[in-house]
């Protein structure tokens, strides 16, 4: 006989092994809790974080590259990268403006980019596909980089989700190939030349980061940004250029430069009281915006890393140092022979005219320019003191603006010299220098004998305000006050009695100059090929300013005539620019002959 249990009983069973399920099943939900919170929190949170969060990079600004008066000769702009996560790449709805919505295809969203951007469709839709098909859970690729505020403009307008943005500032030069040469440029690997590869550590701007969160569809979430590391931005690089004249002095150049058919040219203007440069031109000059449409040999600035042997100019240097040892004075009589015979044989020194013995003054011998004269005057001094006055001139030794790719020139040893270069060099062969060390040496001439370091640079302004990379300031006496302004007074002559009375003469205003013809070196000869030049003061009587002028391997003058008329057309806007009062004491009448 079967006993059945009570209803009571079976209630109480069935409730049991409910109790019992329930129990079970929430044991289950508190292990898989205990899994997910504690045993793989650390890895979920990871991607999950990684899955929403977007890593970018905050770009900060290089900074501007500004001249003497603040006018920006290098800039930065911004610019944006147009980017796109394939993993959200898909067609989508577009709503239009009367309240319906359009499917856009990618295809078609592609093609509406590539309008704008200037993009080839054909390529951009290449790219995106390949994304899709190689990367496709990947959440960057670069659409398009560095297009422009209005540009981004319309490419936001179009609304599609796929479609983000990030900023990247852009390297500009508003003035062109005004002072490109020293500018330098930005290339794709960095900065290439110029002051923006040699001042980078001035106005290189640090890069921060940061993170923003985007939702499910790939739309960014406002307000989620979170910045790890804040972006810094370069500083300013002040020059003591001043761009309106740096553009006048690159213009006369190029016109004189093409018109005599010149291989290249170089202009100077230096302030004589502090070494500041105030023009730096160079023929062919460069565009930084367009550098692909310079040669490659026109990058640099030649005014300091192409020497070349200066010709007469030096004689000015030559004279000086004699007056200050106290060997000569402008009025000491001398022989200029018609050939000067080098000792031991080795052949005779001449003039670029034929003439017999002259009767000539010191004054004489640099006015007219006399190499035998100035061999005359080599005699005087030992070849171990005429070599620590050129070095105290700066021959020899880079200047102290450092310019990238600069050249210190060539100075030979004393104790290496051979018998004809102790001879040359005097009258600038067997010896070279750039145009900026030519500037240098009539800076000194023309500041009282005190040498004062080239200046192209005043400093590095910080965006907190600090100031760095300043320039040395302390002048070094080469020669006595008395022996360069007598030197100086010589060179009035030049202008007033010599070959640049008809072509370097400006109305009101005393101007002191040399000129300088050199021979150009070829395959260890000379050949004919010339570098020609023309260096000058002005006032002569208080000297303001420098302006060198060289012109390389003309081929219709090749004279230094042919670098008088930009001398006169540079030298003549310094003094109107910064309003020199004309000359009202004459010159002093120092006689040549005897």
């Amino acid at each position: 006989m079967r006993v059945q249990a009570s209803p009571a009983r079976r209630n109480r069973a069935r409730l049991a092994v409910s109790l019992l399920a329930v129990m079970i099943l929430a044991l289950g939900f508190v292990v898989r809790l205990v899994d997910i919170q504690v045993v793989r929190a650390a890895e979920l949170n990871s991607e999950a974080e990684g899955n929403r969060s977007i890593p970018v990079t905050t770009y900060g600004t290089r900074g501007d590259i500004i001249d003497r008066n603040g006018v920006p000769l290098a800039a930065s702009v911004m610019r944006y990268d147009i980017t796109a996560a394939p993993a959200n790449i898909r067609d989508f709805k577009r709503r239009l403006d009367d309240g319906t919505t359009l499917t856009i295809s990618v295809d078609r969203a592609l093609e509406e980019i590539a309008a704008i951007t200037g993009q080839d469709a054909a390529a951009l839709k290449t790219l995106v596909h390949d994304a899709l098909r190689d990367t496709p859970d990947s959440l960057w690729m670069l659409v398009e980089k560095g297009i422009t505020g209005e540009q981004l403009g319309k490419v936001q307008a179009l609304r599609i989700p796929w479609v983000y943005f990030e900023n990247r500032p852009s390297r500009t030069y508003p003035n062109g190939a005004v002072a490109g040469n020293l500018v330098g440029f930005i290339g794709t690997d960095g900065p290439q030349a110029g002051l923006e590869y040699s001042a980078d550590t001035c106005i290189a701007a640090t890069n921060g980061s940061s993170t923003y969160e985007r939702s499910g569809d790939g739309v960014r979430l406002p307000g989620s940004t979170v910045v790890q590391e804040e972006a810094v931005d370069g500083g300013t690089l002040h020059l003591t250029i001043d761009s309106d004249l740096q553009w006048f002095a690159q213009q006369a150049l190029a016109e004189q430069a093409m018109a005599v058919g010149a291989e290249w040219a170089t202009a100077t203007v230096v302030q004589v009281d502090n070494g500041h440069i105030l023009a730096a031109a160079d023929w062919p000059s460069v565009d930084p915006n367009d550098v692909n449409a310079s040669n490659v040999n026109d990058l640099g600035s030649r005014l300091f890393t192409a020497p070349y042997e200066p010709g007469s100019t030096f004689k000015a240097m030559t004279v000086a140092m004699m007056i200050d040892a106290g060997l000569v004075s402008p009025t000491t009589k001398l022989i200029a022979p018609g050939r000067f015979t080098i000792p031991g044989g080795y052949g005779e020194i001449t003039d670029a005219w034929a003439h017999d013995d002259l009767p000539y003054t010191v004054a004489g011998i640099l006015a007219n320019s006399s190499n035998t004269g100035i061999s005359v005057l080599t005699d005087m001094m030992s070849a171990e003191k005429r070599h620590a006055y050129m070095e105290a001139f700066g021959v020899g030794s880079k200047t102290a603006v450092g310019f990238l790719g600069e050249d210190a020139g060539k100075i030979t040893d004393p104790a290496a010299l051979d018998v004809i270069t102790n001879y040359t060099e005097m009258f600038g062969q067997g010896i070279t220098a750039t145009s900026a060390q030519v500037a240098s040496i009539y800076q000194t001439l023309g500041n009282g004998g005190v040498r004062m370091p080239l200046t192209l640079v005043t400093g590095c302004e910080h965006p907190d305000g600090t100031i760095d990379h300043l320039p040395p300031t302390d002048g070094v006496r080469v020669v006595s006050e008395k022996a360069a302004d007598e030197t100086v007074q010589i060179l009035e002559n030049v202008i007033s009695q010599g070959g640049l009375r008809h072509n370097a003469q400006i109305p009101g205003y005393r101007v002191a100059a040399k000129t300088g013809t050199a021979e150009v070196a070829e395959n260890g000869r000379y050949g004919g090929q010339r570098i020609v030049s023309v260096a000058g003061l002005a006032p002569a009587e208080d000297p303001k300013y420098v302006v060198v002028v060289t012109i390389g391997k003309p081929d219709t003058m090749k004279t230094s005539a042919a670098a008088a008329p930009t001398f006169k057309k540079i030298m003549t806007q310094v003094l109107t620019t910064y309003r020199v009062t004309p000359s009202t004491v004459p010159a002093p009448n120092i006689p040549l002959t005897w």
